[in-house]
């Protein structure tokens, strides 16, 4: 009897960790966090110091933005531009918009990814609305502020200075079987974008994540 091949069991790997980031994702943000940490898929693993003022690099890229709903979510959810483009070491601020069309107060949490994964350790972003519950009443809609750079260094990286278009995605999962309690303390995603939005502007200084390990 032959063997199978390699490449059945890489998909098999492959459909299990993708497995365990859907399970991860939708029961405890913090097990998702050390997943990432352990493995790069989409954790937050490097932080950067805020920055004000940089000096962007002349070279371009462009960054393309996409926006997904997990089944049973009753969500609209996309960015508010397709893409842009921008200077290496520039940060920029981009919006995704959300909009809850049920009846009632709904609590989601998202997740996001950058491809090629080559560029993800090189992709910076503020914290926005990613990894926390964030609950919409009925009708509600939120328009959320998010800044992103892409760190100049980039452009020396043997496996990513061929690329110069890189894709930021997020999917938003709805979060089931909810007491009335944890709906409550869920943060309010239309007033927790308007306040981070006023924060943004307000300050000269912005904190980054970045995306992945870096070799």
């Amino acid at each position: 009897m032959a063997r199978p091949h390699g490449r059945f069991w890489t998909l098999v790997a492959s459909a299990g960790i993708l497995s365990a980031m859907t399970a991860l994702v939708a029961y405890s943000p913090t097990l998702y966090r050390m997943f990432c940490d352990l493995t790069g898929y989409g954790g937050t693993v490097q932080r950067s110091v805020g920055i004000g003022q940089t000096q962007p690099s002349n070279e371009t890229v462009r960054v393309f933005f996409d926006a997904n709903v997990a089944p049973g979510l009753p969500w609209e959810f996309r960015p508010e531009q397709r893409s842009v483009e921008t200077k290496f070491g520039q940060p920029m601020k981009v919006y995704y918009y959300a909009k809850n069309n049920s009846n009632e107060t709904i609590v989601a949490r998202a997740t996001f990814n950058v491809t090629p994964y080559q560029t993800a350790p090189f992709f910076f972003k503020i914290e926005c609305f990613c990894f926390t519950e964030e609950k919409l009443g009925p009708g509600e809609s939120a328009r959320m502020p998010l800044v992103l750079y892409l760190d100049e260094q980039m452009i020396k990286d043997e496996d990513a200075r061929m690329f110069r278009e890189v894709t930021l995605s997020y999917t938003f999962f709805k979060q089931k079987d909810l007491s009335a309690e944890q709906i409550e303390s869920a943060r309010d995603l239309s007033k927790g974008s308007e306040e981070t939005d006023t924060n943004l502007n307000d300050s000269s200084t912005v904190g980054f994540d970045n995306d992945a390990p870096r070799r």
